[in-house]
């Protein structure tokens, strides 16, 4: 039986269909007003009920959409009954709005519930972008929409297609959020597992296949009424027309592979920033990253294909996540009559490491500065602290402070967090290669302080973690900042490495993996004053201190409104001079 609906009146009422969107010309640079209530809502992402967070009553968030040069209003009510809330607009370089940049303990304080708050800031550069928590592990319990910045009215793109659809990647646990962060901060360690679903734009399925009668899967195939939550999105074409996908990946934990059955896809643009096309079978994206591609429509009309994401870096016990390219007018109902796409090997990081090599900026990319002012090398390692198994950076794993650095440092709150600077560097002779002799390490909330306007390389190093033969993927965002993807390598960077950085195209992103066992490196300008977040994108590893904070150029910043430093100390502040 190759029908997935047991009623096929209506094909639409199988899957809901995600038609193409053209960009509709605006004239000049608009504020664009949006009232968000964050809150708890009962949804099946998966066909399983669960408790997720969302906005508006909706799950995920609503795509925001904006013109480069628009300013943007949120006004947010938080409408969770127990827990703070703030909203980190990704791959958003907030100038000259630092506090809005979402990061609790660092650029504001947790909006209490009932409270709102204002988010206000520019949309400077076109790209796909997205929205999540930044709060706990709110991204965990589904805190998270698309953000699409089109280009300036009057400009273009330096490529074409006839519509786009936007592609929300994530991953979905049975398990609550607020049980996920006990069970990584309990001694003993208690590992959340595996996510039981992929998500597509926020749908997938849970103990049945769509593809079980093609790929002989154990489990059954999945048959929809037509109404259910969890039906797949399909991407709806017409033959010989050329597409962009937005893909952004929101995931928790999951890497992924994306492909599309039968169809090259052709890179245009990573993180916000274009790059030199390439084309592959299909793409790794990892959290916190977002790519535009372009596929054209040029397979046989009468049938459909696959969309298939799957899981990368870790042994996948998750299924991959499903949907189907649906070409018109063939009917929505009919399946691909082949298998979906096979990933490459989980573990065949070779693979991976050739596609990111692959990955260069346009030309008339900005060019890094020639050389560094400073080098930060950032070891990443899993350790012990206190008996809690915790990852650290150069041995120390982060706890962020009741007052936000922003406000404690503009202030000089000195007495707000450890004033004592972490360590540019790492012992060299730690072996990378196996398990730390003495694998214990200590808390911090100390500062990486920037000379403004300097240039700073950070090299990412990876280490094997407490288990012997275990090194993990890591990727790294930066907010405030887009930086050059100078260089991969394996094993311990050396000075040697830098003669083989990439001066010449790199990519600018705001997101990079390192892989096992090996270094990636990053060049940066400190030109935008604040304080921002360093950190691995893998919630988990966020949540167990796996972050860093950079502060420049803050005595700069004239204004910070009152609303984002209303506790810990800059609260109390502001109570006795009767304001910030």
């Amino acid at each position: 039986m190759r029908d997935f609906c047991m009623d096929f009146s209506a094909v639409v009422s199988c899957f809901l269909i995600l038609v193409p969107i053209l960009t509709v010309p605006t004239s000049g640079a608009k504020s664009r007003h949006f009232r968000w209530e964050v809150e708890y809502m009962h949804r099946s992402p998966d066909g399983l009920e669960g408790v997720v967070i969302g906005i508006n009553g909706q799950f995920p968030g609503p795509t925001m959409r904006a013109r480069a040069g628009d300013t943007i209003h949120v006004e947010l009510t938080n409408k969770l009954p127990t827990e703070g809330v703030v909203i980190h607009w990704h791959g958003i370089r907030q100038l000259g709005t630092p506090w809005a940049d979402g990061t609790a303990s660092i650029s504001q304080c947790a909006i209490n519930p009932g409270e709102k708050f204002l988010y206000r800031f520019k949309v400077d550069k076109a790209g796909t972008y997205f929205y999540h928590g930044h709060y706990g592990m709110q991204r965990s319990a589904g805190l998270y929409g698309s953000l699409i910045v089109d280009v300036r009215e009057g400009d273009k793109e330096p490529f074409e297609y006839d519509g786009e659809f936007n592609v929300l990647l994530s991953d979905w646990w049975h398990k609550g959020s607020h049980e996920q962060e006990l069970d990584l901060s309990s001694n003993p360690f208690r590992w959340i597992g595996e996510p039981q679903t992929l998500l597509i734009n926020g749908r997938g399925q849970y103990n049945c296949s769509l593809a079980a009668e093609l790929s002989h899967s154990q489990m059954s195939q999945c048959k929809f009424r037509g109404n259910e939550p969890y039906a797949p999105r399909l991407l709806r074409v017409q033959p010989r027309k050329t597409y962009r996908l937005r893909i952004a990946s929101s995931t928790a934990l999951a890497s992924l592979n994306f492909a599309i059955g039968n169809h090259k896809l052709r890179v245009v643009e990573a993180d916000g920033n274009y790059v030199h096309p390439f084309t592959v079978d299909n793409i790794d994206i990892y959290s916190g990253e977002s790519y535009s591609v372009l596929f054209t429509a040029d397979q046989e009309p009468s049938n459909n294909y696959w969309i298939s994401v799957s899981v990368r870096g870790r042994e996948p016990k998750t299924p991959p996540g499903l949907t189907i390219l649906n070409y018109q007018p063939t009917p929505a109902s009919k399946l691909p009559i082949s298998p979906p796409p096979v990933a490459p090997a989980w573990n065949d990081f070779k693979y991976s490491l050739a596609l990111s090599k692959r990955v260069f900026a346009l030309k008339g990319t900005a060019k890094p500065p020639a050389r560094p002012d400073r080098r930060i090398l950032l070891l990443n390692t899993q350790n012990f602290v206190d008996g809690y198994t915790k990852w650290a950076i150069n041995n120390v794993s982060l706890v962020l402070p009741a007052t936000p650095y922003l406000g404690s440092i503009r202030y000089g709150l000195t007495k707000a967090f450890d004033q004592t600077p972490p360590p540019d560097d790492f012992g060299r002779e730690y072996e990378i290669m196996k398990p730390a002799g003495n694998p214990n390490s200590t808390y911090g909330n100390g500062v990486y302080t920037l000379s403004f306007n300097t240039t700073v390389d950070v090299i990412l190093q990876n280490a094997n973690a407490l288990k012997a033969n275990v090194s993990e993927i890591h990727p790294w965002h930066l907010h405030g900042h887009d930086f050059w993807v100078l260089g991969y390598g394996e094993g311990k960077f050396t000075g040697k490495d830098q003669e083989k950085f990439n001066l010449v195209n790199p990519p600018l992103k705001n997101t990079a993996v390192i892989f096992p066992y090996g270094w990636t490196a990053l060049r940066f300008v400190a030109d935008n004053p604040g304080a921002w977040a360093f950190h691995c994108h893998i919630e988990p590893h966020l949540h167990m201190g796996m972050g860093v904070v950079f502060a420049e150029g803050i005595p700069r910043i004239k204004k910070i409104p009152r609303e984002a430093l209303g506790c810990g100390l800059t609260g109390k502040l502001s109570l006795k001079n009767g304001g910030t």
